[in-house]
């Protein structure tokens, strides 16, 4: 979607991997920003990112990068934005707007909010979108279409900064609703964030029987597991972040899928394939709603193939 005009005039990416790189080409794809400057800790990333394009300048600190700016991305592991925002916050322009791209957001609110200048607008938000793949290479511009971004208003958000987010967003392809941060922190504990952490557990309990069966469990791995633990290839930092700062709501999710698995394994146990069947009913017509909202597709290899592999996957 092309729009009449850019909705801001300089955009500051700090952090320049999957979501930031995307981003920087979804805005480029609708002219949605007269200017993109980016920033990265790392000097081999900025290296990258300048050789294949990914924003109109690259630049080597965030404070750099936020100068002028009208929107400021922090696209860094939760566990970061504190002290960036700390890093950046002298040099914001008045009237700039501030947000984020982390998936978890009470911690978010109190790690940047305090550092953010009076006259400045602070929107978090999230995108529910993503792949297994990072650093600027994995970025494309239809990472966002029809997938639904969560802007989180804290106290006093400014009404019109929000609706130029929203317009960013929607210009980026996505749906956009507004929820509050508790809220946002436990559906996400729901629908990314315990669904990654049995993912990772599973590839271990896979690696522990690696040992001791030669390789045959990552030989002969069959589609179920291919596909349900892909997703354990995400980036390590950023999931290490995400369960130290939504914990009470991750740890009560595990909770109720413990409650489950005892109850399935009791059925297995004793036989009840009434349980089995009407259990494995219900939770097919969930997934089904998922294909149905747009969400995903009925294709069994979930709509990827050798050439679009690595650039199909998982929201955070």
């Amino acid at each position: 979607m092309q729009v009449e005009a850019p909705i801001y005039g300089r955009v500051a990416l700090i952090g320049l991997g999957l979501i930031a790189g995307s981003m920087s080409l979804a805005m480029r794809r609708a002219g949605l920003a007269s200017e993109i400057v980016g920033t990265a800790r790392s000097a081999d990333t900025r290296a990258v990112a300048a050789e294949i394009g990914l924003v109109d300048r690259v630049v080597d600190t965030a404070a750099e990068a936020v100068a002028d700016a009208d929107l400021v991305v922090l696209a860094v592991p939760v566990g970061a934005m504190g002290a960036v925002a700390a890093e950046i916050a002298p040099h914001l322009k008045p009237g700039a707007t501030v947000t984020d791209v982390g998936s978890v957001k009470r911690a978010v609110i109190e790690a940047v909010g305090p550092h953010i200048p009076e006259g400045v607008h602070f929107i978090p938000a999230h995108p529910l979108a993503g792949t297994e793949h990072s650093g600027p290479r994995s970025g494309f511009a239809s990472l966002f279409d029809n997938r639904w971004c969560l802007i989180v208003p804290v106290d006093g958000t400014d009404l019109a900064a929000t609706e130029a987010l929203r317009a960013l967003w929607e210009g980026m392809g996505a749906h956009v609703d507004v929820m509050d941060a508790d809220h946002h922190d436990l559906v996400l504990a729901v629908t990314s964030h315990t669904p990654h952490l049995i993912a990772y557990t599973m590839v271990g309990v896979a690696d522990d029987l690696r040992r001791v069966t030669d390789s045959e469990v990552i030989k002969y791995s069959a589609a179920g597991f291919r596909d349900f633990t892909r997703i354990a290839a995400s980036d390590p930092t950023m999931w290490r972040d995400v369960f130290l700062t939504n914990k009470d709501a991750t740890l009560e999710i595990l909770g109720r899928f413990t409650e489950e698995l005892f109850a399935l394994q009791r059925a297995i146990r004793t036989g009840d394939g009434d349980l089995l069947h009407d259990y494995f009913t219900r939770t097919r017509a969930i997934r089904r709603g998922i294909i149905e909202a747009g969400q995903d597709t009925a294709a069994p290899d979930f709509g990827r193939s050798v050439k679009t592999e690595a650039k199909a996957g998982s929201g955070a």
